[in-house]
């Protein structure tokens, strides 16, 4: 039985785990509160309490880490509004760790923010695969990258490293927040989602095809435009439907997940969104 480690159990790292577990994994979780715990431990989960800071680590990080082949990192950069924060010396404090622990294995999750936004003519241009150079223009993306070469030139374990797209699934539907506001732009920018099922289908396809020292973009197979999805969206769950500023200039990119299909043999369940 292959022991696996989340490092944050979160929205994507529980649901996760929770399949794991079904599968017959044992499954250490770590979460950075206490009221979580129960939680956590309700359902089969080994919880542990860890804090990682960009200076120090509160909690038991090496006994979390303890007897575990593979690691799962799912922590995302604090860089929205007016939290920011050093994630790139959060991932350089937990690699020492790793690297004394039994652990064999890391699957890192990242995001396609580490590929920048370009000026398109139609939704076809600026295809982006896992051979397009990184160029990130955000903060969030700059510590993604960084994060990721930290990890991956690192011979004490291999990595493979995950972008995902932007996430969706249950309670988290980008239209409820964009519904109803007025002049929004890149009305014609290709949509690049993933739903939650298929990022936990892809994670437990690396784990049991052991892929490793590979980099996936992780997105469906589905690039309408953003007005065109969240037109759809929209009136699909019977919210005011939001309006796009059709003067302003298209900004965006096509990441495609091709890869994930064709090295993983993944098929995805949620293909249309």
């Amino acid at each position: 039985m292959k022991k696996i480690a989340i490092l944050g159990c979160g929205w994507l790292g529980l649901p996760l785990a929770k399949s794991l577990l079904d599968k017959g994994y044992a499954v250490k979780g770590s979460t950075t509160s206490v009221e979580k715990i129960s939680l956590l431990k309700e359902v089969g989960i080994d919880a542990y309490q860890i804090e990682i800071s960009e200076n120090n680590i509160d909690g038991p990080i090496a006994s979390f880490l303890d007897n575990s082949e593979i690691l799962i990192i799912d922590i995302p950069p604090k860089l929205r509004g007016n939290q920011t924060e050093n994630f790139v010396k959060k991932i350089e404090n937990i690699i020492p760790f790793i690297i004394k622990s039994r652990v064999e294995k890391v699957i890192f999750v990242s995001s396609t923010s580490v590929y920048p936004d370009l000026l398109l003519e139609n939704k076809d241009q600026n295809i982006i695969t896992e051979e397009t150079k990184p160029e990130p223009t955000l903060e969030n993306g700059k510590q993604l990258v960084e994060a990721e070469n930290h990890l991956k030139k690192n011979s004490n374990f291999r990595t493979t490293i995950l972008r995902f797209g932007g996430l969706i699934g249950e309670n988290r539907q980008p239209i409820r927040s964009l519904s109803g506001k007025t002049k929004l732009l890149n009305l014609g920018s290709p949509i690049n989602l993933i739903h939650q099922i298929d990022c936990i289908g892809i994670i437990e396809a690396i784990i049991e095809k052991d892929i490793w020292n590979e980099t996936f973009n992780a997105v469906a197979p589905f690039h309408p435009s953003r007005k065109e999805y969240y037109t759809q969206k929209a009136v699909e769950l019977e919210l005011p439907i939001p309006e796009f500023e059709s003067s302003s200039s298209n900004l965006g990119k096509t990441i495609s997940g091709a890869k994930v299909e064709t090295v993983l043999h993944y098929i995805f369940k949620k293909p249309n969104l």
